[in-house]
């Protein structure tokens, strides 16, 4: 992260994405032990002040921290144990919103199939980003900001967990508002798809949202394996839904897969049927495991990114398959500034496809990015944990030429801080900005919420609420399974692997919460693998 600096902007966006390392095996030890895990989540006990402010037409609101930081020279995320009257090397954390789940959903196949994922493809905002959250919501459209905190078992950092709701779609007049959809789908028909799991469940995911679709709705289909094949231009909804279900109940399985082929004619068509007024999405489901034509995702990610800055096309991104190519999906979709999922069962595919996706469809906010500004006087230290792909530089949160992320209706998005508080501090200790771009107007918009010292006295495990429990076992369990690669350092707060399990199993308990469940049987599988691995 680069220092903030009045009076100047720039368009660079995300980093990217970092460079595949080879899994370590004598760190797998550390893993079965669970010694290097990550923090975060928070106490909501009331002692967190809030603040709605909202900034008219992207005015310039950031607070002004005081120019001395304690403890500078330190690498991020630790502390030299010193005082320091040298300016901080930072005190903004910027990054654009992210709702991708892929990473989570395609862990935890890889776990059930009796292997570790490899640790470049856990990200662990995608991890928390997983579970359903009880932020409050805004009473119109755009954001709730909710920033809270909790103390960590290292009674030296805290956790802070800045939380971003939007409203849920109602039923009748608001539901019925949503622009129309037009959507096409682009499916992996090659030999690998074959497998069980692969082909029949988009088959059936597509039949799924074929049925929730309205009238008004339009859908294209395009296939591809060696090459790609329009099976249904773009076609209303209405009087024509029994020709969707025809269509989709003939796709089979034929060769190669060719991702280029299938990416460029899936934008063809989403062009030529392109409808003025509506949500124009390609929606890609593959396994992504290109091995005909362009199988690197540099030379596709052109004509994603032409598509979505000319017509305003967007991709999501659907994975399936035991073996998965999740980083040339994530890639793809990041450029078609779109999300991605991963669905390995019928009741995945059908919240992706009757919940998630008609959400993207009503769309809340473009270009959402948020920003965390902590105050030098309370604050030691701080790291923000994951996000690695989306940071932004802090001098470009108010340039809207800069590539954001779209939220739908009803989500919610959640990033956690490790935070070392100096000795008594006792006031402001964080502010919290979102924003984004009226999804209609392009008008700018700004909230934020702030979080005091005090609220950050309760503990992690007993004080804290359920909701914010579940996201500091899944943040501590993405931490514990990406350290295996190398080059991800340990967050204050380490819970062993086997002690996640429990929170996640007493957790399952109180909330009732299947997902949660499903979580704990994750955390112990990996504890086996990782057993076996080493034993």
């Amino acid at each position: 992260m680069t220092p903030h600096q009045d009076d100047r902007t720039s368009r660079t966006a995300r980093t990217s994405r970092p460079a595949r390392r080879r899994p370590r095996a004598r760190l797998i030890a550390a893993l079965a032990a669970g010694g290097v895990l990550l923090a975060g989540c928070g106490y909501d006990g009331g002692g967190g002040n809030r603040t709605a402010d909202r900034a008219a037409n992207g005015a310039d609101s950031r607070p002004r921290p005081a120019a001395s930081f304690p403890g500078a020279g330190a690498p991020e995320g630790e502390s030299d144990g010193r005082s320091s009257a040298k300016p901080p090397a930072d005190y903004l954390s910027t990054f654009a919103l992210d709702v991708d789940t892929a990473s989570y959903g395609y862990a935890r196949r890889t776990l059930a199939d009796g292997r570790l994922p490899d640790p470049a493809s856990v990200r662990p905002e995608e991890f928390v980003n997983s579970f359903r959250q009880d932020y409050r919501q805004p009473d119109g459209d755009g954001f709730a900001v909710t920033v809270d905190g909790a103390r960590t078992a290292d009674p030296s950092w805290s956790l802070v967990r800045v939380g971003l709701a939007t409203r849920t779609a109602g039923g009748g007049t608001d539901a019925d508002r949503r622009p129309p959809a037009a959507l096409t789908f682009v499916v992996d028909v090659s030999g690998s798809m074959a497998e069980p799991g692969r082909l029949d469940l988009v088959r059936t995911s597509m039949d799924l949202m074929t049925d929730r679709l309205r009238e008004d709705d339009s859908v294209a289909v395009v296939t591809f394996s060696g090459t790609a094949r329009t099976l249904l231009p773009m076609t209303r909804v209405g009087g024509h839904r029994d020709r969707i279900h025809e269509v989709v109940g003939g796709l089979r399985t034929a060769d190669s897969t060719n991702v280029e082929a299938g990416v460029t004619r899936g934008y063809d068509e989403a062009v030529k049927g392109l409808r003025s007024g509506a949500t124009n999405r390609v929606v890609l489901l593959s396994d992504a495991l290109a091995n005909t034509g362009a199988t690197s995702a540099d030379t596709i990610l052109k004509r994603v990114a032409e598509a979505r800055t000319e017509h305003g096309i967007t991709l999501f991104g659907v994975g399936v398959g035991s073996e998965y190519n999740d980083a040339f999906m994530e890639r793809l979709a990041d450029r078609g500034d779109g999300h991605t999922t991963y669905v390995s069962d019928t009741e995945g595919a059908r919240k992706v496809f009757c919940d998630d996706l008609p959400a993207q469809v009503q769309l809340r906010a473009r270009d959402a990015k948020a920003q965390v500004s902590f105050d030098p006087a309370s604050v030691e230290r701080f790291r923000l944990i994951g996000y690695d792909n989306r940071k932004v530089a802090d001098d470009a949160f108010r340039d809207d030429t800069v590539d954001g992320g779209e939220v739908g209706s009803g989500h919610t998005v959640t990033a956690l801080y490790a935070v070392r508080l100096r000795p008594g501090a006792a006031g402001h200790v964080a502010t919290a900005t979102v924003r984004w771009l009226d999804p209609n107007t392009r008008a700018p918009h700004e909230e934020s919420g702030r979080v005091e010292a005090a609220a950050l006295a309760g503990d992690l495990w007993t004080e804290a609420p359920p909701r914010l429990q579940i996201s500091a076992v899944a943040a501590y369990f993405a931490s514990a399974l990406r350290e295996r690669g190398g080059g991800w350092e340990r967050v204050p707060g380490a819970v062993p692997l086997a002690g996640l399990a429990e929170h996640a199993d007493r957790l399952a308990g109180r909330t009732e919460d299947p997902a949660v469940r499903e979580l704990s049987q994750a955390v112990r599988q990996a504890v086996r693998q990782a057993g076996r691995l080493t034993g």
